[in-house]
């Protein structure tokens, strides 16, 4: 074969994946609150097979309810099913860890939600699920394919928000932030050493890509700076995620009445959406006006 033509085939846009569902449901009873539009907005990322997937199992809840047609509840447990994997009903959380994982979820909520230019927040639910203790779901206003800096910014404070939740509440932190911090650091290390990001080292590319895969060799990173290099980024990416704990844990200090809320209506329901939270907070958001 030939190694010097690249042909990339991508998964399917916003508008892509609402026309492969409309197929996959021609042969299926829909309920009339079924807006497929917003579970095409909420699903990037997934192929035309796993969106075949998801309809499969949005009719297999529904029939095992015993509903004549599938309704969006139907869709949105067979969405959580299909991209954060199956409930764990066996897991038996004590009152405690209920509550670290709905204030963690909450805090998550709250600093997306004073965050400007976040993505709005879909759902959160405190339902283990595959590797999961709890999920708060964002979904973006309108397909994103180039993403600014502050935006880069804000979602490491987002996933700083969680961890400052525990911190606030309990005094405490725990290994719920784990994946959290991960996918911070990896967000803030892109920033410096491949996007151009930090002032302080400027548009320049850390990290040299060796693809010569078809010689039998795993893609890997090659180092192509020094030490000094390496210590100004290391530096560079704590002050990133540094930078963003102070301004989730600002966020939950001022709005530490919102944190409460949502905490105690997640351990009263374990799943609320978007418009649930959004209704929580406005309703005391007179006392304290959400900033421009």
């Amino acid at each position: 074969g030939r190694f010097d033509r690249q042909i990339v085939v991508d998964v399917p846009d916003l508008n892509g994946r609402e026309a492969i569902l409309k197929i996959h449901t021609r042969k299926v009873r829909l309920g009339k609150d079924v807006d497929l539009s917003i579970i095409a907005k909420s699903t990037p990322g997934l192929a035309g097979a796993d969106l075949e997937n998801l309809v499969n199992e949005s009719a297999l809840l529904a029939a095992r309810s015993n509903k004549k047609t599938i309704s969006m509840i139907d869709f949105e447990n067979a969405k959580d099913k299909v991209m954060m994997g199956n409930e764990r009903k066996s897991m038996i959380l004590t009152p405690q860890d209920k509550k670290v994982i709905a204030y963690h979820e909450a805090g998550h909520a709250l600093v997306a939600y004073h965050t400007k230019g976040a993505d709005p927040v879909h759902k959160i639910t405190i339902i283990p699920r595959g590797q999961a203790l709890g999920i708060t779901a964002q979904i973006p206003e309108v397909e994103r394919f180039n993403y600014p800096k502050s935006y880069m910014l804000g979602r490491i404070d987002i996933l700083m928000g969680g961890r400052c939740a525990e911190k606030l509440i309990f005094n405490d932190t725990s290994t719920g932030a784990g994946n959290d911090i991960e996918v911070a650091t990896n967000i803030a290390r892109k920033m410096v050493c491949d996007w151009g990001m930090s002032d302080k080292i400027g548009p320049l590319k850390f990290g040299k890509k060796d693809e010569e895969v078809f010689l039998g060799r795993d893609y890997s990173q090659q180092k192509n700076y020094s030490e000094e290099k390496s210590i100004i980024i290391d530096h560079e990416i704590s002050a990133f995620v540094k930078k963003a704990e102070l301004n989730a844990d600002k966020i939950l200090s001022d709005y530490r009445h919102q944190l409460d809320d949502i905490a105690k209506v997640l351990l009263d329901k374990e799943t609320i959406s978007g418009d649930e939270m959004r209704s929580i907070i406005e309703g005391v958001a007179e006392e304290t006006p959400k900033e421009e």
